[in-house]
């Protein structure tokens, strides 16, 4: 089982090349910071920016630092059914402790689409699968009905939701098998989705606040709702700040005033306005990070 904070860890570049030399700067800051496992190439990755060769080395690279100390949950989605397999098979002979797959985007499967798609990639792999459920960039929506099926998949264990329902966890649990692995991919409301049984964050947060919102986890887990609760209030700041802009760009640029990388991004997307990098630079400070 999956749980607590788990970096969706960003990727650094520098003259549009990956920084691979920052890249073991962020995870070693990251793992150092107490996180509980850590998510290379996902969204907050630039995943879609990045090309085939890139995509596998980094997962690689993660990997071979990380040096199993914590879990690492390679994302390896796409909109196209056979590269995903690819990118999952890679991950698994790479040694990765599971894939997050998200939702086909821009195709817009139906809820057959999306099962298919998703018991098609578990048929050709033995890693454990987490379904990424971000309705807001994949326009698509997974039903709780078509998860409660995938989820009798043996290698199926789990969901990152980002639809920031917290109504659904609550519905999904009463359908599912005990064992489900349930993780927020909102920061703002992860502590609201622990309170509703899910076990952990995929966060954007934890990439510049590893170790507050890892005890914010340990809090919960050893029952300290109260510090919990506090520490969420502290980073509710940073985690509005973080996206007030396309993500990753504000955390990319939240990263470089820790010194861990370039504030870089790829187009699309370009480097955030004046008044947001005024306004990250703030929560940090407020939160003693700088």
């Amino acid at each position: 089982m999956f749980k607590g904070s788990i970096p969706a860890v960003i990727t650094p570049f520098i003259e549009d090349k990956v920084d691979y030399d920052s890249l073991i700067k962020v995870l070693t800051y990251l793992i150092d910071n107490g996180s509980n496992g850590l998510v290379p190439c996902g969204t907050t990755g630039e995943s879609p920016t990045l090309s085939h060769a890139e995509h596998k080395k980094i997962i690689e690279e993660t990997i071979k630092i990380t040096d199993k100390r914590i879990p690492v949950i390679a994302g390896t989605g796409s909109n196209n059914t056979l590269e995903a397999i690819e990118y999952t098979n890679h991950a698994e002979k790479s040694g990765a402790d599971a894939a997050l797959v998200v939702t086909p985007y821009y195709n817009k499967p139906t809820q057959s689409g999306l099962y298919e798609h998703f018991k098609t990639i578990a048929d050709k792999t033995n890693i454990p699968i987490i379904i990424y459920n971000i309705p807001g960039r994949s326009i698509v929506d997974m039903t709780i009905e078509t998860m409660i099926e995938l989820s009798k998949i043996k290698n199926i264990i789990g969901v990152k939701d980002a639809t920031n329902d917290l109504f659904r966890p609550l519905i999904t649990r009463k359908k599912m098998q005990e064992e489900f692995c349930y993780l927020s991919g909102e920061d703002g409301t992860a502590l609201a989705y622990l309170a509703q049984g899910g076990h952990g964050c995929i966060s954007v947060t934890a990439n510049v606040a590893p170790k507050l919102c890892s005890e914010m986890h340990s809090a919960w887990q050893e029952k300290n709702i109260s510090k919990a609760q506090e520490i969420n209030l502290k980073l509710s700041s940073l985690h509005n700040a973080l996206f007030i802009e396309s993500s990753p760009g504000p955390v990319k640029y939240a990263a470089s005033l820790l010194g861990l990388c370039n504030k870089d991004t790829r187009l699309p997307l370009t480097g955030i306005k004046d008044d947001t990098k005024k306004l990250v630079e703030s929560c940090l400070q407020e939160l003693e990070l700088i």
